[in-house]
């Protein structure tokens, strides 16, 4: 009997593609405990939004390169919940992901769950966006790099010349509290016009850019 109610059960189950918790109970006429037991047995993925409550057969979902799939509004991955899938895809990236980035991939809005990251998760400011970045050492080095490439050639030509950068350089140890707008008007006093935005991106690129200078733009 037993059999013959999951043999029903699968059919429908892959007809429909996608249920809920509720609607298996009904179909199979038992309890919930047991619902999930099967649930376990069929090697079914769970919704990572929606309060993870559907579910989907293993064969049924069509995932993407990033092993994500999308039926309607419910989301599903085959990493896991939204936990598991969002350090697989930081951790598997190249350069690190932004907010935006992450938010565009999955299917919600970052900034609702990122801030549950800080301890699994490097977080870096790039161009004036946050990046996050694999917490492995190797990993982040790695990808750290290939991000600085990215906005070095994006900036390539909003970079000072080697001549300004060793001006603001020299500058800057002179008085390291100033701010970038502040760095930049003390230099035009002095005959060296460089934008604000020149020296961001130079101490971008350089990881020179300190907390109280970013928070003061």
């Amino acid at each position: 009997m037993a059999n013959s109610t999951d043999s029903i059960t699968l059919k429908t189950f892959k007809k429909n593609k996608v249920m809920d918790i509720e609607q298996l109970v009904k179909l199979m006429n038992c309890s919930i405990p047991t619902v999930r037991r099967r649930l376990k047995q069929w090697r079914t993925y769970t919704s990572y939004n929606k309060n993870g409550s559907y579910y989907v057969l293993e064969g049924v979902a069509e995932f993407d390169k990033n092993g994500l799939w999308r039926y309607g509004d419910i989301l599903f991955s085959k990493y896991g919940n939204l936990k598991k899938t969002v350090l697989h895809l930081v951790n598997s990236s190249q350069a690190g992901l932004t907010g935006g980035q992450i938010s565009e991939l999955v299917g919600l809005c970052s900034r609702s769950f990122l801030s549950h990251f800080r301890n699994v998760l490097r977080r870096e400011k790039f161009a004036g966006q946050f990046v996050y970045f694999s917490f492995d050492e190797e990993c982040f080095i790695r990808q750290q790099q290939v991000r600085k490439e990215i906005v070095m050639h994006s900036n390539r030509t909003k970079l000072p010349t080697d001549t300004h950068a060793v001006i603001i350089l020299v500058e800057w140890i002179k008085h390291p509290d100033l701010s970038i707008e502040e760095l930049s008007n003390r230099l035009g006093k002095k005959g060296h016009r460089i934008k604000p935005e020149i020296i961001r991106n130079f101490f971008e690129y350089h990881g020179l850019l300190k907390k109280n200078q970013d928070m003061q733009q």
